[in-house]
């Protein structure tokens, strides 16, 4: 029997797990499936913990429902009646501006306005903005000479408050990035395809927001998650596999190619910690950061590291408050704001998680998450305990007229966790490619290339499984 080893237990490598599991029983050629983790837990970023009747998230609490790909693994681990949106009475965003809460106008998709009148009315911005923004509908396409950042396209299509305004404060919340650094086509193709197919981005953003709504027989939900917290589905995934195919509290230490089959193929050893013979695989799969992947490869092939470690990370952190209801002075009348960096304040953003989804906060309580950390200000993640729920706990009392301290505090640091597809993104993983083609049976999967969110890495996974069972079977 085939030996596949799968390093990383985050949602990539498990995923890739799953249908490795799946894809090789329903072809009658089960494999041995080997999952490490060097933690002692699964889910890598994903992690829910309960306390005193609260759900909280220490990672992501939720998933795009427009990419289909985690809705499916729902589906098929038996979780779809398990999934929840968020609450459509309160379908509404705030942005911090000048100190105050201003909702982001309705019908606006994350950068252009596809509602008129809402966009019109809206405090958020100027006039002298507002006209700028609306010129989009007549600038004509443009196709750069070179590969440009999100806050360059921002600027050129719809100007500078845009960016500073909408623009940089959700794409902090999303990728916790810097947008002059960030690739547009690495992070938002869709706006790209958007130019050159509608030459207006509003025009492009209305056509296709329209197109979507009338395909759907119930109101659109963008945002969903498990009852009992994104944990769910991670539990999920480690009940289909094999007790014996988990490997928790083992660390990979590195990786050679040895001698492998008659046909000419490598096999991979894997160096583990504490143990003396260590293991061999006949195809690898790293669903490790990028800069574990590089050191795990030093000895196998330069040219692939070097590339690997030009990928940033950044280190961010999630708070979790628990108030009771009658402290804060806030109507909290919607799922949470971003805050604009311009603002000086040290949360980039906040969630009103009890209000966002059921069952996350007891009766007469109110359950919040605060983010800190980013492209931009990272130094804060590295703060001890005092300092930093002092800065979180002035910012939001602020802002939501809080009054009396949180009845619950919980911090999730993640040091060098969101990886950061800059400008050259694209070329980098094309020089990754050609460098794996080198060293038949490894492969490389997870947050770092193609894809930040959950479902894009369950996408990931699935599509290294088939990868790994084609080469598997030839």
């Amino acid at each position: 029997m085939k030996r596949v080893a799968i390093i990383g237990a985050g949602i990539a490598g498990l995923s890739t797990a799953y249908y490795l599991y799946k894809l090789s029983h329903q072809r009658g050629k089960p494999l041995e499936i080997v999952l490490i983790e060097k933690e002692g837990r699964l889910g890598g970023s994903i992690l829910t913990e309960r306390a005193e009747g609260f759900l909280m998230e220490g990672g992501p609490d939720c998933f795009l429902s427009e990419k289909p790909w985690a809705l499916q693994l729902c589906r098929e681990l038996g979780l779809e009646g398990e999934v929840v949106g968020t609450n459509q009475a309160v379908r509404r965003t705030f942005i911090i501006w000048r100190g105050g809460l201003h909702e982001i106008p309705e019908g606006f998709m994350l950068l252009a306005p596809t509602s008129l009148w809402p966009f019109v009315k809206s405090s958020l911005f100027s006039l002298p903005g507002k006209l700028r923004m609306g010129l989009d509908l007549i600038i004509p396409r443009k196709k750069p000479d070179k590969e440009e950042s999100l806050a360059a396209f921002v600027r050129r299509r719809l100007g500078r408050e845009a960016l500073e305004r909408i623009a940089e404060p959700l794409i902090a919340g999303i990728h916790a990035g810097d947008p002059e650094a960030m690739s547009l086509q690495s992070t938002f193709p869709r706006f790209i395809d958007l130019e050159r197919d509608h030459r207006s981005l509003i025009w492009g953003m209305y056509q296709r927001k329209r197109r979507f709504l009338s395909h759907l027989n119930s109101p659109y939900i963008m945002f969903v998650t498990m009852k009992k917290g994104m944990g769910q589905m991670v539990s999920a995934l480690e009940e289909t596999l094999s007790p014996k195919t988990i490997f928790m509290k083992h660390e990979v230490m590195g990786v050679e190619r040895v001698e492998g089959d008659a046909a000419g193929r490598p096999r991979y050893h894997l160096r583990i910690r504490g143990e003396e013979r260590g293991l061999e695989a006949d195809a690898l799969v790293l669903a490790t950061p990028a800069f574990i992947t590089a050191r795990l490869l030093q000895g196998i092939d330069a040219d692939i590291v070097d590339q690997l470690h030009t990928i940033p990370y950044c280190s961010t952190a999630t708070i979790n408050l628990a108030y009771r209801r009658s402290q804060i002075g806030h109507p909290l009348d919607g799922y949470g704001f971003v805050v604009p960096r311009l603002e000086g304040l040290k949360i980039m953003a906040a969630t009103f998680s009890s209000v966002k989804f059921p069952g996350r906060a007891p009766k007469g309580m109110v359950l919040l998450r605060c983010f800190v950390g980013g492209a931009k200000d990272e130094e804060m993640v590295a703060w001890g305990n005092e300092k930093l729920l002092a800065a979180v706990k002035e910012d939001i009392a602020e802002i939501l007229r809080i009054e009396g301290a949180p009845f619950l505090v919980r911090i999730f640091r993640w040091a060098k966790a969101m990886p950061q597809y800059t400008l050259g993104h694209e070329k980098r993983l094309s020089l990754i490619e050609r460098g794996l083609s080198r060293h038949p049976g490894l492969f490389l999967t997870g947050s770092a290339y193609r894809g930040i969110g959950i479902s894009d890495c369950v996408h990931q996974g699935e599509l290294t499984a088939q990868e790994v069972l084609k080469f598997i079977k030839n």
